[in-house]
């Protein structure tokens, strides 16, 4: 039965999850090279164990919904907009090197043009999940830190966007204008609804009620992942909408409650994404790409900070 596989595959996550990282924990490295090392062991390139990593995996990916929400819950809106401005010559031009120095490693592996432009591409993004569940635990350097790594990643994200048009375009082999000026303004239109929606709708809403503690978690949850929806409906990520919704929110004094409540429910989720994302590991193709991608990760190990 479907429900005694799900049952299995959660018990098999969890328990083994918990067995991995006391093991990574003893040896000082990360859970999430745990929880990764776990997937790849019992997925379908692995042991088996469980075959399917798809659902898992788009229920993981509520994790990373969350964990931008709850970013974005910490960053007041001025403050974001002021590390925008410091961020933005700093990421185009990285992005721009980075992507260049992708192309050419890329291109000297024999790669096709098109391959070696979305490898160049991928080099030019850092992994928004990994760097963000890496970030000091000191609350005062947490705060400045994230706030810069955030700023550089929501440049990043709008990047992507764009790269997302070109390569469409160069599929279709025609470039679709209004497209990409809808997807660009998608972004301060889908702002703008949510401050004013926040404003004189959802804090209303909150105030009224919040003496009731599940009311007001049901709100948040709901609020995070209605934006969310609504980001993807208009071209962006979930992940834009939830981190809007999150920042939309922050000035709100029932901001620092809702963060301690969700963090359970974002850590149960991201267990299941980081073990989806080793189970999706295609390690038969392991000695085909073995040489490139470690040259490609050494490089970029050594010249991204």
């Amino acid at each position: 039965m479907q429900s005694d596989i799900i049952v299995f595959s959660i018990f098999l996550i969890f328990t083994g999850a918990a067995v991995f990282a006391g093991a990574a924990l003893y040896l000082r490295q990360s859970m999430l090279v745990a929880y990764i090392a776990l997937g790849c062991l019992v997925g379908p390139s692995g042991v088996g164990l469980v075959s399917d990593a798809t659902t898992i995996q788009g229920i993981g990916h509520v994790g990373i919904i969350f964990l931008l929400y709850l970013l974005g819950l910490n960053l007041h809106p001025q403050k974001l907009l002021q590390m925008l401005r410091k961020a933005t010559l700093v990421t185009l031009l990285s992005s721009l090197a980075f992507a260049a120095i992708g192309y050419l490693i890329a291109l000297a592996f024999g790669f096709s043009t098109t391959e070696c432009f979305v490898i160049g591409a991928a080099m030019m993004f850092s992994s928004t999940i990994i760097g963000l569940k890496l970030l000091p635990t000191t609350a005062l350097h947490h705060r400045h830190v994230g706030e810069i790594i955030i700023s550089v990643l929501l440049l990043q994200d709008i990047i992507a966007i764009l790269i997302l048009l070109l390569l469409e375009a160069l599929r279709r082999e025609v470039l679709n204008l209004t497209d990409a000026i809808l997807l660009i303004g998608s972004l301060p239109a889908l702002a703008l609804f949510a401050f004013l929606f926040e404003r004189y709708v959802l804090v209303r809403v909150i105030q009224r009620f919040d003496t009731i503690q599940e009311y007001v978690f049901l709100v948040a949850v709901g609020w995070c992942l209605g934006v969310a929806q609504l980001g993807h409906a208009m071209g962006l990520s979930y992940e834009m909408g939830a981190f809007i919704a999150g920042v939309a929110l922050a000035t709100s004094p029932i901001a620092t409650f809702i963060a301690e409540s969700l963090k359970p429910l974002r850590d149960f989720f991201l267990i299941m994404f980081f073990f989806a994302l080793g189970a999706g590991f295609d390690l038969s193709m392991l000695t085909t790409v073995a040489i490139p991608a470690t040259v490609l990760a050494l490089v970029m190990l050594t010249l991204k900070p």
